[in-house]
């Protein structure tokens, strides 16, 4: 009994990890040059239509690659996205994703 509660624990322990992106963060930096343009600089909000431009720092890196994904495909609607999005691989989503994981977030994303 002992042993299959030390197992549920260990199993519950790993299972808080925060889960790891697939990527490379070393690539992913090189590669999300285009997105810290925009993503990265505090306060940037584009000139029409008027709205904020999330920071993208620590977000996890699923959300990144499914939203990547579905700028690509045009299930998410953003001219511009699509165009960042049509031509990365999935591995190039996943660096991005472990590289913007790892980036700080701004303190007014907080």
């Amino acid at each position: 009994m002992k042993l299959a509660r030390r197992g549920i624990v260990a199993l519950a322990a790993l299972l808080s990890l925060p889960a790891a992106a697939a990527g490379d963060p070393a690539a992913g930096r090189d590669k999300a040059d285009t997105c810290v343009g925009c993503h990265g600089i505090p306060f940037y909000t584009n000139a029409y239509p008027t709205y904020r431009v999330p920071k993208l720092g620590g977000q996890q890196p699923a959300y990144i690659v499914a939203a990547l994904k579905a700028y690509r495909s045009g299930d998410r609607a953003h001219p511009t996205m699509h165009a960042q999005a049509a031509s990365m691989t999935d591995q190039d989503m996943e660096d991005i994703a472990a590289f913007l994981t790892q980036a700080p977030r701004h303190p007014a994303d907080k």
